[in-house]
């Protein structure tokens, strides 16, 4: 979940099956593609205990990588999953690793590396959140910390470490880390882990090791660098290759408006309702719960409005988004469920009731298919405690969001 790849380094098939077929005249054995794809994570063969933490961290349709990656590393397999930032990488590996613990072994099983401390300890947070109903022990190993602390909770015993190289080798060198459980190692954001440097650093952390351990590559590139950690280090690795995703944020304004407190957005809301049904609009909840709460609530107070989220059956959400689609229904409020399905021409303005509980699944709120090119306004509905999450966006995606100005009828 770092930041958005610098213009120039996106993602490129044609590159990767350049540098492919390279491998292949250097003697290197081709990578098998994995094809299998669950729509659903019900059908992912998943603990249930790892399934209500899915869902409750707000996932209720898996990704594109989601779909095609985690089987194949619960499975075991050596993987390299090839996406952009911001597709879902993250809770990928996450479910691979939950998956596969023995939550009675006291001991760490899988090690994740990461470039930067802020994503290992967004790892870290998505790793625990997942792993919640597991009763998971997870623990971010990263440079500025102490390292007395790190020593002390790495011998009392954690199931997952995830760190940056520096401060992971220096836990196994000095053995409050010890190795002899890992079984699975993952390398995040590979690509901008090796161009920076970090490669003598992992390849002695992979000396460390033993020899059986299960390799997961997650990158947004193929560089030579990560090909040569294939040859050396997985056997027989399947490859996910997701491709860049169609939304772009361009030509959407995208504003806030400082609520303060969560039970002051209804009101704001409804100071907004007449402006909401000039134009189709969409509005995310983090919640089913949630969803069906305002929906009451906006009824309640004379105002139109549909609602669709996962606990409605198939027919009912056929039928609502029928409505929605040919207008006779304005104004539509919905949870992440719907996020990447509803690309309806005329939404003009999308409200997020609650900000997304991850970056990336803004974009897919907010996002547009560029090819058509149309205009939109994004409005954030801000309490104190999101003021965090606003700011990892705006970094995240490096853009700006500003304070909602008075005369926003005249915008849409």
């Amino acid at each position: 979940m770092a930041g958005m790849a610098p213009e120039g380094s996106q993602f490129d098939p044609r590159q990767f099956d350049q540098k492919m077929e390279f491998a292949l005249e250097t003697g290197e054995e081709a990578l098998s593609t994995w094809e299998e794809v669950n729509e659903t994570f019900d059908s992912m063969g998943l603990h249930e205990n790892l399934l209500r933490g899915i869902y409750a961290y707000g996932f209720e349709k898996p990704s594109a990588i989601q779909q095609r990656g985690i089987v194949p590393f619960c499975r075991g397999l050596d993987v390299i999953q090839q996406a952009q930032s911001g597709t879902g990488k993250t809770a990928t590996f996450c479910s691979g690793i939950l998956q596969q613990l023995d939550g009675h072994l006291n001991e760490c099983q899988a090690l994740v590396l990461a470039p930067t401390r802020e994503l290992a300890q967004q790892i870290e947070k998505v790793m625990r959140a997942l792993g919640d109903y597991l009763q998971t022990k997870v623990h971010a190993c990263v440079g500025g910390t102490d390292v007395r602390q790190d020593q002390r909770i790495c011998q009392a015993g954690v199931h997952v470490v995830v760190g940056t190289p520096g401060r992971v080798y220096d836990m196994l060198r000095r053995r409050a880390l010890r190795s002899e459980h890992i079984r699975m190692f993952v390398l995040d954001e590979a690509d901008e882990m090796l161009s920076r440097g970090f490669k003598d650093q992992i390849y002695d952390i992979f000396q460390l090791l033993p020899a059986k351990v299960q390799v997961g590559l997650f990158s947004a590139t193929m560089p030579p660098e990560a090909l040569e950690i294939t040859r050396k280090f997985m056997s027989n690795p399947v490859r996910i290759l997701v491709k860049r995703d169609e939304l772009t944020l361009e030509g959407i304004k995208q504003f806030y408006v400082n609520v303060e407190r969560e039970d002051w957005k209804l009101d704001t809301l409804c100071d907004l309702y007449e402006t909401l049904a000039i134009t189709q609009s969409v509005i995310f909840c983090n919640t089913r719960r949630k969803v069906d709460w305002l929906t009451d609530k906006l009824r309640s107070r004379d105002h139109t409005v549909s609602a669709t989220h996962g606990d409605m059956d198939q027919n009912t959400r056929d039928i609502i988004m029928r409505e929605f689609r040919s207008g006779s229904s304005r104004v539509l409020i919905t949870t992440d469920l719907l996020a990447r399905g509803i690309d309806v021409q005329q939404v003009s303005l999308v409200i997020n009731f609650d900000l997304p509980t991850q970056p990336e699944n803004y974009l897919h709120r907010i996002g547009r298919s560029g090819r058509f090119g149309r205009k939109g306004v994004a409005i954030n509905f801000l309490t104190k405690d999101d003021e965090k999450m606003l700011f990892d966006i705006q970094k995240f995606y490096n853009t700006v969001i500003e304070e909602l100005p008075s005369n926003v009828a005249d915008l849409i």
